[in-house]
């Protein structure tokens, strides 16, 4: 993904554009309100990490100003040290997809903008397919083979993330993130849901599609032989 950091504090700027670069997204910064919004105004980004208060312009008008004048529709995820009602409430009205309150997981911050920005994709299709296995996002229908696959919500919402970004890898943390969010369990609790994933859409055909990557996390594809 193409992202945007307008985050004011150096420390958390410089970790988040390293922390997406490392996982091989395209990341633009600013320190500022103005220059963000000169950035995000100019380019064509899947998603903008938005920090609330920022020294020329806060991230509440930024927001609104790409929505109302922009007639952008790029995924925002603000991020603030304010945790009111009130203040998320703002943010949402502003036009945000997300909110972020600090202190937060790098790993989280990841799989929310991705799925916030999954969401503001284009509607050209609301199937997923890998292989032979299809994943209707309107009925929430799953098969493999033209084989009907019945998922529980957690392994469900799993499955479609591994979707998403085959045949890339998807790294643990993230995952746990964005199943469980801040309060993700042990972590034996995502190899355990992996288990019944594999056991659903694996076990009774020849060729696997879920593959563990030693140390790092998992994928969905088709692997040759």
């Amino acid at each position: 993904m193409k992202i945007l950091v307008v985050e004011d504090h150096r420390d958390i700027h410089d970790n988040l554009m390293e922390f997406l670069e490392l996982r091989g997204h395209d990341v633009d910064g600013a320190l500022d309100g103005l220059t963000g919004l000169h950035l995000a105004a100019s380019n064509r980004y899947d998603a903008i990490i938005l920090d609330v208060m920022l020294p020329g312009i806060d991230g509440n008008q930024i927001c609104r100003s790409l929505r109302e004048h922009s007639k952008s529709d790029v995924a925002i995820v603000m991020l603030s040290a304010r945790d009111e009602l009130d203040d998320r409430l703002t943010g949402f009205k502003a036009g945000a997809d997300d909110y972020i309150v600090k202190p937060f997981a790098m790993s989280e911050v990841l799989a929310r903008v991705q799925a916030v920005a999954a969401r503001r994709q284009p509607k050209t299709s609301h199937l997923l397919v890998v292989a032979d296995l299809r994943f209707d996002l309107d009925t929430l229908e799953v098969s493999r083979a033209d084989k009907a696959l019945k998922l529980k919500p957690t392994t469900r919402k799993l499955l479609e993330l591994l979707m998403r970004n085959s045949p890339n890898i998807v790294r643990r943390a993230e995952l746990e993130a964005y199943l469980w969010g801040k309060d993700s369990p042990r972590t034996e609790n995502l190899r355990t849901n992996i288990h019944l994933l594999r056991v659903i859409v694996d076990k009774h055909f020849d060729c696997p599609l879920i593959h563990t990557v030693h140390g790092v996390g998992y994928k969905l594809c088709k692997q040759a032989l």
